[in-house]
């Protein structure tokens, strides 16, 4: 399309994330009054180039292109840049793109680095499975991500009323009472599609070696973390884990998640064969 791989397109998508997080750092000592409108028209135009970078791929591939690391971390910020634009349609949910465009901006980066675009041998049958396996587990570290973003304007928020101030940031957040609720819905979705993913991975497992679990690094790093955040709902439900003991263990998860995601899979003997 207009003579671009769907890479070019990509990093288009990545510049103009690194644009609106130099914008946002640009006025962050002149206030935020119309930050929010201007980042979430930013972050729009940036998915529009992302979601057809996605596309061009997968038309090419012809499957969904989620199987290596570039297009996992491709496919990762694709989904919360999506759930930021979607959600910024509501006025007090814009400021998501705040939180959003350095962590975008970030996975562009990442995603870009050499040889992360090494393709998969795997037959069509089987990468038409591990696809639909991916693309869930990967939507669900996406719903981990919306939920530290608003666990994290949650903190921030609090952080300003119990010192009695009100700036321009925190004054244009949503009600603390609105985060709290939203972001466990999203651990509990994303936790949904994380089991669904695992459930077709151990599947999958069984099918090629006999097995429904292996000692394999990323397979126990995926089962931790669904431990984590299957913990996080329970504690919950039942001894009414809210507010900021909610918030600070959801930012805590997805970090961990973010930092540990890419190690786990270069060690994986199944997810990066060599």
């Amino acid at each position: 399309m207009f003579g671009l791989t769907d890479r070019q397109f990509f990093q288009i998508a990545v510049m103009i994330y690194g644009g609106g997080l130099v914008y946002a750092l640009a006025i962050f000592r002149h206030g935020f009054h119309k930050a929010g409108v201007t980042l979430h028209g930013i972050l729009g135009v940036a998915l529009v180039f992302h979601t057809i970078s996605m596309v061009l791929r997968g038309l090419a591939l012809g499957r969904c292109p989620v199987t290596n690391l570039y297009e996992a971390t491709a496919f990762t910020a694709w989904t919360i840049a999506t759930a930021c634009v979607g959600l910024g349609m509501v006025p007090r949910l814009r400021f998501l793109a705040v939180l959003g465009t350095p962590m975008l901006f970030a996975l562009g980066v990442f995603a870009l680095m050499p040889r992360m675009d090494v393709q998969p041998t795997e037959p069509q049958l089987e990468r038409g499975i591990m696809s639909l396996h991916m693309s869930l587990t990967l939507l669900a570290y996406g719903a981990f991500g919306m939920a530290a973003l608003l666990s994290a304007m949650y903190l921030a928020q609090e952080h300003e009323l119990k010192l009695r101030k009100s700036r321009a940031l925190t004054a244009r957040l949503p009600a603390l009472e609105q985060l709290d609720i939203t972001s466990p819905r999203l651990v509990a979705i994303g936790l949904t599609l994380l089991s669904a993913g695992l459930l077709i991975g151990m599947a999958w497992l069984k099918r090629q070696q006999g097995v429904y679990l292996k000692a394999d690094p990323k397979i126990l790093w995926a089962i931790f973390v669904w431990m984590l955040y299957a913990l996080l709902i329970g504690l919950r439900r039942r001894y009414g884990l809210r507010g900021s003991r909610f918030a600070w263990p959801s930012v805590a998860c997805f970090a961990f998640v973010m930092l540990t995601f890419w190690g786990f899979n270069l060690l994986s003997d199944i997810h990066n064969p060599r």
